[in-house]
């Protein structure tokens, strides 16, 4: 059984230890490394996005139909002499094979790798009715061997090192065995060459359920699995009822993408499809005694549910933990109940209960990056912050930043003066713009970068100055400044004024607009979000403006994202967010695609720079380009650094919340951009300048870190005004 932190102290404790693990870290660094090149390779010459469209729409279709798809197989399988169970519940599903086992006089059990057996706890159950059960999938047999779960959906025990397999082995065969994989590998084919030919039973999952024909699909890149369906004379197939299709056309779709997602292959080594029972000498009757149990365990009730129903789209591929920066530190068993990754951390919830959940759920960034891979578009992201909603809803007591949180931003005018007030009680800490000595509420993790000071006069006191008005000007465009821009960083706003003005573009900062609502939506805090929503759209009237602009990447990918979502049922409003949305532009974006700046309108100073690309940029606003582009228009030498689109550890208020993991990341993204030899680091998100400009300072880094806007308005010809 698979024990998981109840509470955040307890699981910040297990973080601590996996950070200090440092073969996990490397083993996990250099996966995280090279998945990416393995699976662009695999996808090289398929449309990605066009398939996802089709997985997504295809499961869509097929999951309010699941009932019906269930009756169609089970009449199709009992026609070709498959019995066929339904279980309710994961203890159902546990009895009734252990039902079997008994009926069939089996002693001896092995199994191919199943995350829905994993779902059930089935092995814990067998073995505690008298029956030996053994893994066969290496992976899983090395960790059955440990006592362990998986840490990985499709490599479970990707954490471990040769050595530590090695060791395992020479316990189990009593011979000392050299950490060599080919040796090692050959151990484990003889060991359990033994079980395969006195199993009486061989236990699967499957991958698809063919409603049309009564077929399982299983995909395996080990012959065990064939080995478990074929030689022992009973076969159960645990298969849970989201892996019910219409047809063969639809599995074929989903076999199209999952290997090349989940490992960077083009297809796996095995694909086999069963269709009845086969002959079988050590069977009574001849036949294979063939069972599917399909489970329940609130799949249906799932499949019907307007929010969370796109969960069971998932085809279980890995790859959300594959890409996911925190993952890649700490590893699947700090990520995860049984399911592990950004999946994991929503089907825990419904599979395994709120207890499993309610520390692991909190631990996102929000980086988008498994929305991003998911091969069945599936917007894990936003539904891992409904499900943290819904723990903190279930919970006796929000926790303290939460009720402060809803008091504050429930209130514009209140949440505005208490930052203003800010700049005042921060005075005893702030040196040079920076708080280097943190106050005394602050631990000593917290210490891992310098914090900004907010400012004495914050942007929206200072626009009648820096933005006056514009005769006949070419465009008219809206500001939405965020906080950090408004409170923490004017000079951002005071640089795009400076560049606009000089090209006739009229820019208003409307003064009622407040937090975006990202930070509350981070927090689980969906009704806030909601608030907020409604509150800037009121603010800013979008049939008003050309454009609205953003210099926050992260404000910019919620109110396009997220926005259209909290607001798709208020009245009216659908309208105006939709229009917000199809006006909303980047600050990059806006000067090479619609101003179309040319070069000979900037110095041209030469000067290093390395770029970091915020995660709400290139996966949220889906900008990649044009920041670089205008990087070298303005007379940069642009020098790539490695993971520049890789989470710099900010995540709002994660970066409070787990210290020690955003400091790692930061750690990681400064160490790559020194590597490249930049005068300067430039980003278009005032939360990742925050991050990596107190990082720098902290270090003693002489590497200056800009906003991109700061950065082209330095190198503007005074005067330029473009076409």
């Amino acid at each position: 059984m698979i024990n998981t932190a109840q509470d955040l102290p307890e699981y910040k404790k297990r973080l601590k230890r996996a950070l200090d693990n440092k073969f996990l870290r490397n083993a996990m660094a250099a996966f995280a490394a090279a998945y990416p090149e393995g699976r662009a390779r695999a996808l090289t010459g398929v449309d990605f996005e066009a398939l996802r469209v089709e997985i997504a729409r295809g499961k869509d279709e097929t999951l309010p139909r699941l009932e019906e798809l269930y009756e169609a197989f089970k009449a199709k399988a009992e026609a070709a002499g498959i019995k066929v169970h339904l279980a309710k519940t994961a203890r159902e599903a546990n009895e009734i094979i252990a039902a079997i086992a008994a009926e069939g006089g089996a002693k001896k059990i092995v199994k191919s790798k199943s995350m829905t057996a994993e779902e059930t706890f089935l092995n814990d159950h067998l073995e505690a009715e008298g029956l030996e059960v053994v893994e066969t999938d290496l992976g899983e047999w090395i960790i059955q061997l440990r006592h362990e779960g998986p840490s990985h959906m499709v490599m479970p025990a990707i954490h471990l090192s040769r050595d530590q397999v090695a060791e395992l082995f020479t316990k189990v065969t009593g011979t000392t065995q050299e950490p060599d994989i080919e040796s090692l590998v050959k151990v484990a084919r003889r060991e359990l060459r033994k079980h395969f030919l006195s199993a009486d039973m061989g236990i699967s999952g499957a991958n698809f359920a063919i409603a049309e024909t009564g077929t399982l699909g299983i995909m395996t890149n080990e012959g065990n699995g064939r080995l478990v369906t074929t030689l022992p004379r009973i076969h159960v197939a645990l298969v849970g009822l989201d892996k019910l299709v219409p047809d063969l056309a639809s599995a074929l779709k989903i076999l199209k993408a999952l290997p090349k997602n989940a490992t960077g292959q083009v297809i796996t080594s095995y694909v086999t499809w069963i269709t009845g029972p086969t002959e079988c000498k050590a069977a009574p009757s001849g036949l294979k005694d063939l069972h599917i149990v399909f489970l329940d365990n609130g799949r249906l009730a799932l499949s019907k549910d307007p929010v969370f129903a796109e969960v069971l789209r998932c085809i279980r591929c890995g790859a959300c933990a594959n890409v996911c920066p925190i993952y890649s530190l700490v590893g699947g068993h700090n990520y995860g109940h049984v399911y592990i990754g950004a999946i994991g951390l929503i089907l825990t919830y419904f599979y395994h209960g709120r207890k499993n959940d309610r520390a692991i759920v909190q631990n996102c960034l929000n980086c988008l990056a498994c929305k991003a891979v998911c091969p069945a578009g599936i917007n894990l992201p936003l539904l891992i912050k409904k499900v943290h909603g819904e723990v903190l809803a279930e919970e006796e007591d929000r926790p303290l930043k939460n009720r402060l949180l809803r008091r504050v931003l429930h209130n514009r005018r209140l949440f505005h003066f208490l930052l203003r007030r800010a700049s005042l009680a921060q005075k005893p800490f702030a040196r040079e713009g920076f708080i280097r000595h943190l106050p005394f509420f602050f631990g000593k993790e917290h210490g891992f970068r310098s914090l900004p000071a907010v400012v004495r006069t914050p942007l929206r006191d200072r626009w009648a100055r820096v933005a006056g008005k514009v005769a006949q000007p070419r465009l008219k465009v809206a500001l939405f400044a965020g906080c950090l821009v408004d409170f923490v960083y004017p000079e951002q706003g005071e640089a795009l004024a400076r560049l606009l003005q000089e090209r006739q573009i009229q820019v208003d900062f409307p003064p009622d607009q407040s937090c975006c609502g990202l930070p509350a939506k981070c927090m689980g805090e969906m009704e806030i979000a909601r608030e907020m929503a409604i509150q800037n759209l009121k603010a800013l009237d979008p049939a008003d403006y050309d454009h609205v602009l953003v210099l926050c990447a992260s404000c910019g990918s919620h109110i396009k994202g997220t926005y259209p979502l909290l607001l798709k049922k208020e009245p009216g409003l659908g309208v105006k967010v939709q229009q917000l949305a199809e006006k909303l532009v980047d600050f990059s974006s806006f000067m090479t695609e619609v101003l179309k700046v040319k070069p000979e309108e900037f110095l041209g100073r030469k000067e290093k720079a390395a770029y970091h690309a915020p995660c709400h940029l290139c996966r949220g606003l889906k900008v990649t380009g044009p920041p670089r582009e205008l990087l070298k228009v303005a007379g940069y030498e642009y020098v790539p650094a490695k993971n520049e689109e890789v989470c710099c550890g900010m995540g709002g208020t994660f970066s409070t919340d787990f210290p020690e993991l955003s400091a790692e990341l930061l750690k990681n993204k400064l160490d790559n951009v020194a590597a490249t030899g930049a005068e300067l680091l430039v980003t278009d998100c005032p939360g990742c300048v925050l991050q990596l400009k107190g990082g720098m300072d902290k270090r003693g880094g002489k590497i200056r870190v800009k906003h991109l806007a700061e950065a082209v308005a330095a190198t503007r010809k005074e005067g330029s005004k473009g076409k």
